[in-house]
């Protein structure tokens, strides 16, 4: 671990249900001086206890080493980006994008920003809010070894695994294909926890005796057993419109790199149809809900 990033003075913009834990953990471990900037008030009056101190996103332009973004997707990335070259980002900064944004974009934001001394990784993060709460979140970087080196103690406040995927992107292609791969077993076990009720299984006990087989996952233990299992699909957690975004961007790099998705279609479509159905704004796996009521037999 560096020296580096234990004395540097942090920007965190962003401070929503992810970025607000993240900042919190930041702001309780990091001994050095911590700016934080979000739109909504109420996000900034919620880290009031902490030691970090609100500013606008020019004042962290100007004084901080590195910057931590923790944005909706790639259009608010670039837009922040762009906000802080033109107030000024120092060269020798970094920009840390927490986000999850499609690869060309954290390539094309890592170009614009070298072209002013100002190195960037992409380090998208995975797991939940509740691992976000207590600082245990899996962080994948994409960027340069030297500026991993450099930002790896500040991530350490946030995340207990943290992977070096490779150059400027590398992050970006790892958090997809970890995402999609959640989306889609969501939507397999929602057909199967109803399929083993409906064949006189309690949807407890199929989870609970898949849960010590070949079967078992993060996903059943986690979305299964604590979300699906009693139907409690929460407002403000990660709703299908957000699922959405993302497999819009796995979407993307499946065209760049010619790689055709199948089971990923009929996961989209999925999701297409929980917004469709009502179940927009409510934590995504609410998609059982489409299944116990045979929406996708309707569409044969």
């Amino acid at each position: 671990m560096t020296s580096e990033g234990t004395t540097e003075t942090i920007g965190f913009i962003g401070l929503g249900v992810m970025g607000g834990p993240m900042c919190r953990n930041v702001a309780r471990k990091h001994p050095g001086r911590l700016l934080a900037q979000d739109l909504s008030a109420e996000a900034l009056a919620a880290l009031a206890d902490t030691r970090a101190e609100p500013a606008s996103v020019d004042a962290i332009a100007a004084a901080a080493d590195v910057v931590c973004l923790s944005l909706p997707g790639g259009p608010q990335v670039e837009a922040v980006c762009e906000r802080l070259v033109a107030a000024g980002l120092r060269a020798g900064s970094v920009v840390v994008d927490l986000s999850t944004t499609p690869v060309a974009t954290a390539r094309a934001v890592a170009a614009r920003l070298a072209e002013r001394g100002v190195d960037f990784a992409d380090a998208p993060v995975a797991r939940t809010r509740e691992a976000a709460q207590r600082g245990e979140l899996a962080i994948m970087v994409g960027a340069a070894p030297a500026v991993f080196a450099r930002i790896e103690p500040i991530l350490a406040y946030m995340a207990t695994d943290i992977t070096h995927g490779g150059d400027v992107g590398a992050g970006q292609v790892l958090k997809l294909v970890n995402n999609m791969l959640v989306f889609e077993h969501v939507v397999a076990l929602a057909e199967m926890m109803v399929l083993a009720e409906r064949a006189g299984v309690a949807p407890k006990t199929m989870l609970e005796a898949v849960s010590k087989g070949s079967g078992d996952s993060f996903v059943l233990r986690n979305h299964g057993m604590k979300a699906m299992l009693p139907r409690a699909f929460p407002e403000r957690a990660f709703p299908p419109e957000y699922v959405l975004k993302d497999i819009g961007y796995v979407f993307q790099l499946a065209g760049e790199t010619g790689v055709p998705i199948k089971a990923a279609e009929t996961a989209r479509r999925y999701y297409e149809l929980a917004v469709e159905h009502g179940l927009g704004g409510q934590y995504f796996p609410g998609v059982i809900r489409l299944v116990e009521r045979g929406v996708l037999g309707e569409e044969r």
